[in-house]
């Protein structure tokens, strides 16, 4: 595994001759925040060793370098998920290399089903916590110490300083945020009434197929990470529809706007 990770981090690097100290992790219906970076360079997943391929509609699958606003950054354009039967170790492989290229901040979204009544379909909810309910830790398994300790704390899983710089920028723009704790869930199914009900009871505000993943990893990787959902549909007695990744998608199409405004200040403001 460490093998694999060097020599994936060195081929980038043999690629890349600024790198960024920021990472973006792109989410379904989120990909258009790359129209906004500049002096791009593109990397398909295919031609990068050890990296697995992106199967999912809407994640085209390449790492972008170049300047969002003044900043460099590398951001993912398609993530993969455990439900596409990649193992854990896969899934969380790219925040493994992304640490091995030098980024220290993580900065991840997604699309989200969300279960507080107070929220409604295309909201913005920044992630002050999350509740991991995958069948398989991304961590199990032997620990290298040279990626992080055996225990990582996880007390602080999403940065407070990078959640109260967010919440001043939504203000600054007048751009109306949530916050809530996100809820980590294999998929691929959509989450049936009860699902969502006992998922509002174990303390969730929203849940996804994604990200919880990656953020452990970048929190045992000593990285430090914000994290942002966009709430396509809503598992609120009363208010449940049937939903479609399409529409999932179209959702985090309108949405995308005003979450790209936030990333893209807040990674100037770290």
């Amino acid at each position: 595994m460490l093998a694999k990770i060097q020599e994936t981090a060195d081929f980038i690097k043999s690629k890349v001759s600024v790198m960024p100290k920021t990472g973006i992790i792109l989410g379904t219906g989120l990909g258009n925040l790359v129209t906004q970076i500049t002096d791009k360079l593109e990397i398909p997943y295919e031609t990068i060793p050890n990296f697995p391929v992106s199967t999912v509609e809407g994640h085209s699958g390449k790492l972008i370098f170049g300047k969002l606003g003044e900043v460099n950054v590398l951001a993912m354009q398609g993530r993969f998920h455990f439900y596409e039967g990649y193992d854990m170790k896969q899934v969380t492989f790219p925040v493994r290399v992304m640490k091995a290229l030098g980024i220290e901040n993580l900065m991840v979204s997604n699309a989200a089903g969300g279960m507080n009544s107070g929220f409604e379909i295309g909201d913005l909810m920044i992630i002050t916590d999350h509740i991991n309910v995958f069948p398989e830790h991304p961590l199990r398994g032997k620990n290298f110490k040279e990626l992080g300790v055996r225990f990582p704390d996880m007390s602080e899983a999403y940065d407070k300083e990078f959640i109260s710089k967010a919440k001043a920028i939504a203000k600054r723009n007048n751009i109306h945020v949530v916050e809530g704790v996100y809820v980590g869930t294999q998929g691929p199914t959509f989450e049936t009434p009860a699902e969502y009900k006992y998922f509002k009871i174990i303390g969730g505000d929203a849940v996804g197929m994604s990200t919880v993943p990656e953020v452990i990893v970048a929190n045992h990787a000593g990285m430090r990470v914000f994290g942002m959902s966009i709430i396509t549909d809503l598992g609120v007695e009363g208010k449940i529809v049937e939903v479609s990744h399409e529409e999932v998608q179209k959702i985090g199409d309108a949405a995308q706007p005003l979450m790209t405004t936030i990333m893209k200040e807040l990674v100037r403001e770290i």
